[in-house]
């Protein structure tokens, strides 16, 4: 295999990072909406752990998504 072919294979396994924030994101949902049905008092409390944990989860698949371009385009 060759050099290239292998920063092709780097670069798309960085790049799963975004199937598993995706996931993550949702079953935390999920998750949050059970919580929500079981007691609707604490939806203030659930709705801002909720967002935080997205936001987190979406940040390390963007950071992923940035490793996959980096890879691809500096280790030419």
């Amino acid at each position: 295999m060759t050099n290239l072919g292998l920063i092709a294979i780097g670069a798309g396994i960085a790049a799963l990072t975004g199937a598993g924030a995706g996931l993550g994101i949702g079953i935390a949902t999920s998750r949050a909406t059970d919580a929500i049905a079981r007691q609707p008092e604490a939806v203030g409390n659930i709705n801002k752990t909720l967002l935080l944990g997205c936001a987190l989860a979406e940040a390390t698949a963007i950071y992923g998504f940035v490793i996959a371009i980096l890879v691809m385009f500096f280790l030419k």
